[in-house]
């Protein structure tokens, strides 16, 4: 009886030693990652704010099936009952939102800036996730940049050959 006490007390310090822990993680991660293209801001702006142009560079796009909202693109399926679609879209912003019950709550967008170079825009593409407060997901926080990270440069790598013409 005393080790049944003993292992009921330590796995409770243990969870609630985890949930202290846990609180010096953030609820809300974002991902970010830019290059610089040097092409016309109106193409780059093209390629990122037409969904039916991700098939050409989105990593895993390429067999996705579209997300149609009143006749018109407005996203990709991205897995069974999931999908990524295109919320707002401004001069050198566009944000989309993940969709359906199988997806993480989260936002991502691509923002466009002016380089520094004439003729060169730097394209940044973030992804906010926001966590919670159970521990078990703020941990898993800590795995989002080595899971969706080189996705993103991937993506990116292939914009910019793509809207360089290499």
């Amino acid at each position: 009886m005393r080790f049944v006490k003993l292992g009921i007390i330590s796995i409770i310090f243990f969870a609630l030693f985890l949930t202290g822990l846990s609180l010096f993680f953030p609820s809300h991660v974002r991902i970010s990652k830019a290059t610089d293209i040097v092409a016309e801001k109106d193409s780059i702006k093209n390629m990122l704010a037409s969904a039916g142009n991700w098939k050409k560079w989105y990593p895993d796009a390429d067999t996705a099936s579209f997300v149609f909202i009143e006749g018109k693109i407005k996203g990709i399926e991205t897995g069974p009952m999931a999908g990524l679609m295109i919320t707002n879209n401004t001069d050198s912003t566009m944000e989309t939102m993940n969709m359906g019950p199988g997806s993480k709550k989260g936002e991502s967008g691509w923002n466009i800036y002016s380089g520094i170079t004439p003729g060169t825009f730097t394209v940044q593409w973030y992804m906010d996730f926001h966590l919670g407060w159970l521990p078990w997901n703020k941990f898993s926080g800590l795995l989002l940049e080595k899971r969706y990270g080189p996705r993103m440069e991937q993506g990116l790598t292939k914009l910019k050959s793509l809207l360089e013409g290499q």
